[in-house]
């Protein structure tokens, strides 16, 4: 619990209940979410145009109404802490004056990676291990904080104009300890959960590199490694972690093996045979991209200069 008492003792007290309609301007809806919507908005604070997410009332009570026994920081709690270049950032959160819980955070001008997954356009087929290894990138990040994701999904990422990749939506998220580890909560996107979180058992951060790798997986395929599941009634999930997932390169045979084998070996069942963590996975995924991918002229002449310090440096300590 030493990681939770230090988190909220970071956490300056904001009891100050914001008028929505009196310090934003709402122009559009960007989304809505399971317990939420999303505005694009202008922050008549600071002048900027934000998102702006306003949780429901009655939805986010009943969520969070299953950690009575436990201190869960809220979604905005634990947004407004992180910070890497492919999380979303989050500027502010607190209470509207009708008791509903905002975040307001940067406007993200670009498309979700489900659009992307759907399409398998030129942009996915150019940027698709990029993007595989910044989300990776985020998670890893994301556990490092010890935090759990929980949602990791196409729907909870997005891609700006120069397709960098954006995590978003945190409002599963638990803390990466035993109390929150324990079986029963059974939360997330039915087609991307890890089979422990189906079956109730004890889950840790290995659930998030499952739905990692499922998302990795439908990147490259537009298909889940299991026929998709609709209605997520339990005798169809439990009937779906039965089921072995489907070798992806026999829907994609030109699959590099490398990249083909750190994805299946990341839909293992059991978790002691996933990968233990994110950055293991991201290592294996970065090594194949720096192996297939040229690099640009600037970058190659980069790294001619780099080289050449290096013996420049050397000669010189030799000759001293």
């Amino acid at each position: 619990m030493s990681f939770l008492r230090t988190f909220f003792a970071r956490r300056r007290a904001n009891d100050l209940k914001v008028d929505v309609s009196q310090r934003f301007d709402l122009v559009s809806r960007l989304g809505t979410g399971s317990m939420s919507k999303v505005w694009r908005a202008v922050d008549k604070k600071s002048g900027h145009v934000v998102a702006l997410k306003i949780l429901d009332r009655a939805k986010t009570a009943r969520y969070e109404s299953r950690f009575t026994d436990r201190v869960k920081p809220t979604e905005g709690q634990v947004a407004t802490e992180l910070s890497h270049k492919h999380i979303v950032k989050a500027y502010e959160h607190g209470m509207t004056t009708h008791n509903e819980q905002f975040i307001v955070m940067e406007l993200i001008e670009g498309i979700g990676l489900a659009y992307l997954v759907d399409v398998q356009n030129d942009a996915m087929q150019e940027h698709r291990l990029r993007i595989m290894i910044e989300l990776g990138e985020a998670l890893e990040y994301l556990h490092k904080e010890n935090w759990i994701h929980r949602d990791l999904c196409p729907r909870n990422v997005l891609m700006d104009k120069q397709y960098s990749t954006k995590l978003i939506d945190f409002g599963l998220v638990v803390p990466n300890t035993r109390a929150f580890q324990e079986p029963g909560n059974r939360t997330g996107t039915a087609n991307y959960m890890a089979p422990e979180l189906i079956k109730r058992q004890r889950t840790d951060q290995r659930i998030d590199i499952f739905s990692f790798s499922v998302t990795c997986f439908e990147m490259h395929c537009r298909e889940l490694p299991w026929p998709s599941i609709t209605g997520a009634t339990l005798e169809m999930m439990l009937k779906r972690i039965n089921t072995k997932p489907r070798d992806i390169r026999e829907l994609v045979p030109k699959l590099d093996d490398q990249v083909a084998s750190a994805i299946m070996r990341g839909l293992e069942a059991e978790p002691q045979n996933r990968w233990q963590t994110a950055s293991e996975m991201v290592a294996e995924l970065r090594q194949a991209y720096h192996r297939l991918e040229p690099p640009t002229p600037k970058a190659a002449e980069d790294g001619k200069k780099r080289l050449k310090k290096r013996k420049d440096d050397k000669w010189q300590f030799k000759t001293q």
